[in-house]
């Protein structure tokens, strides 16, 4: 195969799980007979997809589903229970020592800066830890970095809490920037801003693509924003892909059951005056996750096959969409 086309990033089969250990009471009072177990959250499962250079990919669903901690994941801030994440063939988890290039913008740009340290420090921190730049030219980095985020070269001398919510944005932006990195993972990274100042940072963020030659994963609970941005999008729903596609094929024609709900909410001036109905019931617990397809408890179109057989996410005929539906399958 040509060196061209192989994809950038890959998801191969990823399934994350975290597991609630009892603690010492709680294992004393089951062996008395009490009904305590671990519990395991299935935050991820199995999910596969890929992301070529250069593209900007947008990953959607509801809160819960799994797309920050599948985010973390490809990231490397948490390694995979199984299957693996390579970036440009190799392990992401596994570059220990290396210089990052994944790096994440967090939705919480405040929660995520240390508030006793200045702004110039945090982002020369990881540039020093890995060689990129020496101490003596640290100073003249960061206003290097601070610029290309649209900030002034004093604000370094600033804390966290002096700035505002989209400079903080920016500065996170920045800190990310810092390691030269191929891959960043944006993880609700507007969703915390005013309307005008996410136009702001959305737009920062496609020159950067363009100027620096990015790819980014987007991730986002805002239809609009990723339509806007994004070149493909990967639906997700209670840790599985159900569909994903080219941006205009699915939100003109959206083939899952659960995507056509969710892009039926999207207030769009065609439909005025239409009374929006959200999608019925309420997303099952990560917990204890419903057999067969995760999305047959709320779909008005499941059948007894639904409820027992997990649909396999497959190529639609005659288009560049993949979708996992049993409904979907060609007729034999």
């Amino acid at each position: 195969m040509n060196e061209t086309f192989k994809p950038l990033l890959e998801v191969r089969e990823v399934s994350r799980r975290f597991v609630r250990r009892l603690d010492l009471i709680e294992r004393l009072a089951a062996r008395l007979g009490a009904p305590l177990r671990e519990q395991t959250v299935h935050a991820v499962d199995r999910v596969s997809f890929s992301v070529h250079a250069g593209e900007v990919v947008g990953l959607v669903g509801e809160s819960g589903c799994g797309k920050s901690t599948l985010g973390r994941v490809i990231a490397g801030l948490h390694p995979p229970s199984d299957g693996e994440v390579l970036l440009e063939g190799e392990p992401v988890h596994l570059r220990a020592g290396q210089r990052p290039a994944v790096q994440m913008i967090f939705q919480d740009p405040f929660a995520s800066l240390n508030p006793r340290m200045r702004v110039g420090e945090a982002i020369a921190q990881a540039p020093l830890a890995h060689g990129l730049v020496e101490r003596s030219h640290a100073e003249a980095y960061v206003t290097r970095m601070l610029q290309q985020v649209g900030l002034a070269p004093d604000m370094a001398k600033r804390y966290p809490h002096q700035f505002s919510g989209g400079q903080r944005a920016r500065i996170g932006i920045a800190r990310a920037l810092a390691v030269q990195p191929r891959f960043l993972v944006c993880d609700e990274a507007v969703a915390a801003l005013d309307v005008s100042i996410q136009a702001q940072v959305i737009n920062l963020l496609m020159d950067l693509r363009r100027e620096l030659g990015l790819t980014l994963l987007f991730i986002s609970h805002d239809l609009g924003v990723i339509r806007h941005v994004c070149d493909r999008v990967v639906v997700m729903y209670l840790g599985r892909v159900v569909e994903t596609g080219p941006i205009e094929a699915i939100y003109s024609a959206p083939q899952h059951p659960y995507t056509q709900a969710l892009l039926a909410e999207v207030p769009r001036l065609d439909r005025r005056g239409q009374r929006y109905q959200p999608i019925r019931g309420e997303i099952p617990s990560p917990l204890n996750p419903p057999t067969g397809c995760h999305f047959h408890p709320r779909c008005p179109h499941a059948t007894a096959r639904c409820a027992s057989e997990v649909p396999i996410l497959r190529d639609l005929t005659g288009t560049e969409v993949r979708a996992a539906c049993h409904l979907l399958e060609p007729t034999r």
